[in-house]
């Protein structure tokens, strides 16, 4: 890897780090459950990144801004609402059974399953700020998804932007 990439892998994963490390494997992700506001970015019990449903349907900001961000870079290879494909997994069901500090590692790092002649490698994104910078957001839609807390397709409502995600975007785009 050079300087230049290192640099920006490191920068990202300093801005963008899991509450859990990334050595051990994960267990799985545990209650969803909303427990408190980080600026507009709802965390579970373990601090973990989730998402928020009001009774009317409407999702908080980073639910529908990782709808947005799953379907600009990720769905091509697993699919509309993550639901998988031939080429690659579904994440919708994935997130049922891996922990956010997985997810994370995986989308970094990349992974290859190899062998009975079903080869299926992902690459690594860590050099990738449309992925990085919003990875978070991307993992609580699929979060939400997993646990059929919002349908298939576009969320039809929406919370406002907070600030915090203008903030933190621009810090990590490094406009």
């Amino acid at each position: 890897m050079s300087k230049s990439k290192f640099a920006l892998a490191s920068a990202l994963a300093l801005t963008f780090t899991p509450t859990t490390p990334l050595g051990a494997r994960a267990e799985p992700p545990g209650d969803p459950t909303a427990v408190t506001d980080d600026s507009g970015k709802w965390r579970d019990k373990n601090g973990d990144p989730t998402y928020k449903v009001s009774a009317d349907g409407t999702v908080d900001w980073y639910t529908y801004s990782g709808f947005r961000r799953y379907h600009s870079d990720c769905h091509v290879c697993h699919g509309p609402d993550g639901e998988g494909s031939s080429y690659a997994p579904a994440l919708a069901d994935k997130l049922k059974t891996i922990a956010y500090a997985e997810f994370y590692g995986i989308v970094v790092s990349g992974k290859k399953d190899l062998g009975a002649g079903n080869e299926k490698v992902m690459p690594a994104f860590a050099e990738n700020k449309n992925v990085m910078c919003y990875l978070d957001d991307i993992y609580i839609y699929l979060r939400a998804r997993a646990q059929d807390a919002i349908p298939r397709g576009r969320p039809p409502k929406h919370a406002d932007k907070p600030a915090a995600f203008d903030e933190a975007e621009t810090k990590c785009m490094g406009e």
